[in-house]
């Protein structure tokens, strides 16, 4: 956000739920938007406690690219495992490693404790079929950026320099006829039904006619708004999070 590219954001902001608050952790996949130099990201924040894996595999399916953060203090823990097997498995192309909380370390021991969890993390990679030895970790403390150490803050542009160079541009299928995997569904009071997904393909406009397809009889409705973080929009392509108002429904 100090290079004025995108809206700061706290760490209880993204955690939506009034039960993450609570208990300091993220369950359900939350979506954030920001960008670099180079590019615009849409960025799902998963759930890293070992209770709510499954509710990562949401977010994991529409991931061109993963951001794995360690804490450097625990190394790789169970679900870390678990978050590089799903990954693998619905097909997440490249990691990129961010080794957090280095800044718990004494100075003396820093730099032996980082190399020995990048070591077991490359591991893991090369165990589950990613290429962890040219895989770029980088180490550093989020909470320390936050705080606005200049140090940490040059780490997380660091990570994202990584992003930018080591995740290849995804090819989109923005000719096919559009299809979008529905995640939630909501209602907004006076407005009608919402819902949010990724657009697998194609491109939609507004007030387009679309079919809900699904275990229930299929039925045809209109799309009357577009919204992608919290901005109306005209149309929603192959890669956006959206949510669409639906007509009717």
């Amino acid at each position: 956000s100090k290079k004025g590219l995108h809206e700061a954001r706290d760490y209880a902001s993204i955690d939506n739920a009034p039960e993450e608050k609570a208990r300091g952790i993220t369950i359900n996949t939350s979506h954030i938007e920001y960008q670099t130099e180079k590019r615009h990201y849409a960025h799902v924040d998963c759930p890293g406690h070992a209770d709510y894996v499954k509710n990562m595999i949401t977010g994991a399916a529409q991931m061109d690219g993963a951001i794995l953060v360690v804490a450097a203090t625990d190394g790789p823990m169970p679900q870390t495992r678990e978050h590089i097997l799903l990954a693998k498995q619905v097909g997440v192309p490249k990691i990129v490693v961010f080794l957090n909380k280095i800044d718990m370390f004494n100075p003396e021991e820093r730099e032996e404790m980082i190399g020995l969890v990048e070591m077991d993390i490359r591991g893991l990679l090369n165990e589950y079929g990613f290429d962890g030895d040219n895989t770029p970790v980088i180490a550093g403390s989020a909470l320390k950026a936050l705080q606005g150490d200049a140090e940490y803050e040059n780490k997380i542009m660091e990570l994202m320099e990584a992003v930018d160079s080591y995740i290849e541009e995804p090819k989109r299928e923005t000719e096919k006829p559009f299809l979008m995997a529905i995640e939630d569904v909501f209602t907004i009071t006076g407005r009608g039904t919402v819902a949010t997904g990724r657009v697998e393909r194609g491109v939609l406009t507004l007030n387009e006619e679309v079919e809900i397809v699904g275990l229930k009889p299929t039925k045809k409705t209109v799309v009357t708004g577009i919204e992608m973080f919290r901005k109306n929009l005209k149309e929603a392509q192959a890669g956006d999070n959206a949510g669409l108002l639906l007509r009717g429904i």
